[in-house]
């Protein structure tokens, strides 16, 4: 169960296992990374006036030379710098699943768990048939009571299976791990798509029953049979969607907090026997679950009262088929990759199947991939130098923080305390994970995903009753992204999201500031937006705030707010700029931060023009062109409802508006549509 706060990301095997692969798999066997600097004088598109449109004067070049590819939903910086990853993962895996002797346990499961995926031809034999024993079992359901039972096992291997359950941390008490309950259940990316009236979403929803009919089809249902089925599906999931939160009322962290006894449970939906559900799936003895959404579990309640068990026995049989379908025959990945990928999204080819099998491996058995990945790529020079830009920055913040003027010396206080909190994760975790109890067999894929599900399913469920383990990841080291997370109060950026051209050792600072710096910056930020800012130095959901100084932020930010909800994301849909309010502050914030910094930290040079682009102008465009992009209309539609970034060219516009250091770098003029009058400059940090 995923930690219900973790913010932005911005889009244990010991450690001598790691030497072990290296030695046997040396830097040397590898090839290098593609370089590409983290400012591109190719990438911009110099007929366009910064001072009217900085992010195509910077990304008009590069948006030219990259089409989206065929396979991909949308395509930028960071996807292009996740592609150059998996080829680069993908030699690693090949090496591992082609060495049969002389391996040790990590190489062995990484291989063997790649090599299982990759063998079509064993999946093309298997068809649904390693899913029969969770379908025999839905088969045998005779009572509601029953059900209870089924639901607690299809979790560990499964999806979300009607709901969530796992662990959390206490948010009184951040130091403890608790039990925890949320809202699941649904086909489709979010609530709003079963709820709202217009014609799209009227569209989706017939079309989501006929992806529902045809997976019911090759799981061998009749058409008629399964054209039935599919409306029931649709009803349930319906229901659920109106009972479930909104992602915006999730921002509020006081919204998720319902922390109950087990017996008052019960009381809220005594239609589950949670005595046995928890009993059935191992969990340890606990007194407290905090349930996040209590609503849509009194709507599960009423819904196992209400629909026979048939139609429970058809909804379960959906989600599993439609959960394991990547990992399944040609036709099911071929239906699955219709609706989520084809009609959802845009996309007109499926991906390559080393490319499938390279992420699924990154996905299940990250850390043991990121042994390998970061014995290669990330040296202890570039891991300190990254360190020291967040130092820099957290400096940065703390004299940001002295001088705001809407502030009161209280709140700072407190604030400083936070941010001197903050613990920074850079490159890889200090311990890996250890995957010595999962089991994976060769040639058979969908019961190693499984084992791998149920594997990650018992080490969430066993941290109940346990301190929490601060120094653990969320993320794999392998991964282009980064996030802040306020329970823990720590910032993680994995190695890979620390190469070039997002993080350039051979480039000078300006761009590097503008970029990573910014990212940094982004993620420190976090820690004190709409939602961070509710939790406390420990990571404890408190108010450290005065009245007084919680009303002028909340004025402040909804300066941003206004400004978000006037862009237009795709057709007549506009930014929800109350869904992306953290993420539009996390990006102005950041930049700012960002740049006190590099001046500090350049202060004592004598820094001069490079290709003709003054230090100031450097660091503006190294900024944007982190997050040069194209977009694809139906990706960016599903977006505006589930994403709580704004669209690439906004977080880039958007940010530069409210900062008169860019006007000046490139000498803008009042009016010009990159500089905005000085009294209506959003100012929070």
């Amino acid at each position: 169960m995923k930690n219900r706060f973790a913010l932005c990301p911005i889009f244990s095997v010991l450690l001598c296992t790691a030497t072990a692969f290296s030695q046997s798999n040396g830097p040397e066997a590898q090839p290098a990374l593609p370089y590409s600097p983290s400012l591109d004088l190719s990438s911009m598109d110099r007929s366009i006036d910064p001072c009217v449109d900085l992010y195509h004067y910077s990304c008009g070049g590069w948006q030219k030379k990259n089409p989206i590819p065929p396979d991909q939903t949308s395509w930028s910086v960071y996807g292009k710098l996740y592609q150059d990853n998996l080829n680069y993962l993908r030699t690693i895996l090949e090496q591992a699943a082609s060495t049969t002797s002389q391996r040790d346990a990590v190489t062995q499961k990484i291989g063997d768990f790649y090599g299982a995926c990759m063998d079509e031809n064993a999946a093309e034999k298997r068809g649904i048939s390693g899913l029969q024993p969770e379908l025999d079992e839905i088969a045998r359901l005779n009572s509601v009571a029953e059900l209870t039972h089924l639901i607690a096992r299809l979790q560990l291997t499964f999806s979300k299976i009607l709901f969530d359950g796992g662990s959390e941390q206490d948010p009184d008490n951040s130091d403890q791990v608790i039990a925890g309950l949320d809202q699941g259940g649904l086909g489709l990316p979010d609530r709003d798509y079963y709820v709202k009236d217009d014609a799209k979403s009227k569209e989706t929803r017939d079309r989501y029953v006929q992806h529902v009919q045809a997976v019911l089809e090759l799981s061998g249902d009749s058409p008629g049979t399964a054209k039935a089925n599919a409306q029931t599906v649709m009803r349930i999931e319906t229901a659920l969607a109106n009972a479930s939160l909104t992602r915006v009322a999730r921002r509020n962290p006081y919204n998720l907090k319902h922390k109950m006894k087990i017996a008052e449970l019960h009381q809220l939906a005594p239609a589950v026997d949670w005595t046995a559900y928890y009993r059935d799936a191992s969990y340890p003895k606990f007194e407290t679950v905090n349930v996040n959404t209590p609503d849509f579990f009194k709507e599960v309640n009423v819904l196992l009262t209400s629909e026979p068990i048939g139609n429970w026995k058809t909804y379960l049989r959906f989600h599993v088929v439609d959960s394991e379908s990547p990992y399944l025959s040609s036709k099911f990945v071929q239906e699955n990759f219709d609706f989520y990928r084809k009609y959802l999204r845009g996309v007109s080819e499926q991906q390559p199947r080393w490319k499938r099998c390279v992420s699924y491996t990154d996905r299940n058995l990250g850390e043991a991939v990121g042994q390998a990945y970061v014995a290669h790529v990330f040296s202890p020079e570039l891991k300190q130098s990254t360190r020291e830009m967040v130092l820099h920055i957290e400096d940065a913040m703390a004299q940001r923080i002295a001088q705001l003027d809407w502030m009161s010396p209280e709140t700072k206080q407190q604030a400083l305390i936070k941010l001197h909190g903050i613990r920074n994760k850079i490159g890889y975790p200090d311990k890996w994970r250890d995957y010595s109890s999962l089991t994976i067999v060769p040639g058979d894929f969908v019961q190693d995903i499984q084992r791998a599900h149920e594997f990650e399913s018992r080490r969430d469920i066993s941290k109940i009753g346990r301190p929490v383990d601060r120094t653990e990841w969320d993320i794999s080291p392998a991964t282009v992204d980064a996030y802040y997370n306020p329970q823990m109060n720590d910032i993680n950026f994995p190695a890979g999201v620390l190469q070039p051209p997002v993080y350039d050792a051979k480039m000078d600072d300006a761009p590097n500031y503008g970029d990573t710096g910014g990212t940094i910056g982004h993620e420190l930020t976090h820690g004190f937006d709409d939602e961070g800012s509710q939790f406390d130095a420990k990571g404890n959901l408190r108010n450290w705030w005065t009245k007084e100084d919680r009303e002028k932020f909340d004025a402040k930010t909804k300066c941003v707010q206004d400004q978000y909800a006037q862009y237009v994301v795709v057709d007549d849909v506009h930014i929800n700029s109350a869904l992306t309010l953290g993420e539009d502050v996390a990006d102005f914030g950041g930049e700012v931060l960002a740049y006190m910094a590099w001046k500090d930290e350049t202060k004592d040079k004598n820094l001069q023009p490079v290709d003709g682009l003054t230090p100031e102008q450097r660091f503006f465009i190294g900024f944007a062109q982190w997050d040069c992009a194209n977009e694809r209309p139906e990706d960016l539609r599903v977006r505006a409802a589930t994403d709580p970034h704004s669209p690439a060219q906004y977080r880039i516009n958007g940010v530069v508006v409210n900062m008169p250091e860019f006007s000046q770098a490139f000498s803008c003029k009042a009016g010009h549509p990159m500089t905005k009058p000085p009294e209506k400059i959003c100012r929070v940090w």
